[in-house]
């Protein structure tokens, strides 16, 4: 049987292409979307079910 070949060898042949510049772009706005996305979710929580972050003592 032919031995198959190794993922890290397979890597190093591989040539680094940089991104392009829609590429830099999209990366920011999926950061970005997702982020504000949280902080929406975040708030929606305080908002509507304050008693779930209420510590009882």
């Amino acid at each position: 049987m032919a031995e198959q070949p190794k993922i890290s060898e397979e890597m190093q042949k591989m040539v680094h292409e940089p991104l392009l510049p829609i590429e830099k772009k999209l990366i920011a706005w999926s950061l970005i979307l997702g982020i504000v996305l949280l902080g929406i979710l975040i708030w929606v929580s305080y908002e509507f079910f304050p008693t779930a972050h209420h510590v009882v003592k």
